[in-house]
């Protein structure tokens, strides 16, 4: 089974009328993902929808060929997330915050929270308190949570949102070490299109909440001087359909 998430037919419209419409996608195993759009287009929907947060009108999501409709527990055994932003307890310390956070799974000691600590750079800060963190800190933190379980499939949204210059570069490492050395496959939305052309191998836009279909990074940059010019060529052509 190489399809690591299948969303089909996926709509979701609010009272508004914003919402998503008709989302076809397919991820690979082992696909570094990166779901971009501007502030607004549907991407935290689609999330939202993809973990169970929120009940699509019509449409399905499969992940790890399991139904989030119809098996929700299955699908999500082995997806790890960050949806909107990241609320650790700010009283506590990193440690304290990840010993709350492995108690809703089986097998998670100290090791292992020492282990995911160190892959997100903050084992040498796991006794400070969360009050005293940077932003970046905060998300390397939810990053450590959500791969606390081990997870095949990692889905993040914004995980890019108020990071500074030298913490978008430790977030790009971490992507990469992921991929590479355990294997994870990752779904990632931004509005950050520099960071999404440096980390992901596949992309795809979503604008007014409809998608535009999915494309290898580098079969858009032997076409397109960056990622950048692809996405403007993109929204202006499905911009007024």
């Amino acid at each position: 089974m190489d399809k690591a998430i299948v969303i089909e037919n996926l709509s979701k419209t609010y009272k508004n009328n914003r919402g998503i419409q008709d989302i076809n996608l397919e991820i690979d195993r082992g696909d570094i993902f990166g779901f971009l759009g501007p502030n607004g287009s549907g991407k935290s929907t689609t999330m939202k929808v993809m973990v169970g947060l929120m009940k699509a009108d019509k449409g399905d999501v499969r992940i790890n060929g399991y139904s989030i409709s119809q098996d929700y527990e299955k699908a999500m055994k082995k997806v790890g997330c960050i949806i909107e932003s990241v609320t650790p307890f700010t009283y506590l310390t990193a440690y304290e915050n990840m010993k709350l956070c492995g108690r809703f799974y089986e097998g998670v000691g100290d090791m292992r929270i020492d282990e995911c600590l160190d892959i997100t750079g903050l084992l040498k800060f796991k006794n400070e308190k969360i009050k005293n963190y940077s932003l970046g800190m905060k998300q390397r933190l939810g990053i450590a949570m959500a791969i606390l379980s081990n997870p095949e499939i990692l889905i993040l949204d914004e995980p890019l949102n108020g990071l500074d210059v030298e913490a978008m570069v430790e977030f790009r490492k971490l992507v990469l070490n992921l991929s590479e050395e355990h294997k994870t496959t990752l779904f990632i939305s931004s509005h950050l299109i520099h960071d999404i052309e440096l980390t992901c191998n596949k992309v795809g836009i979503l604008y007014g909440g409809k998608f535009s279909g999915v494309d290898s990074t580098q079969s858009i940059l032997k076409n397109y001087s960056s990622l950048e010019n692809y996405y403007l060529s993109e929204v202006d052509l499905n911009g007024d359909s």
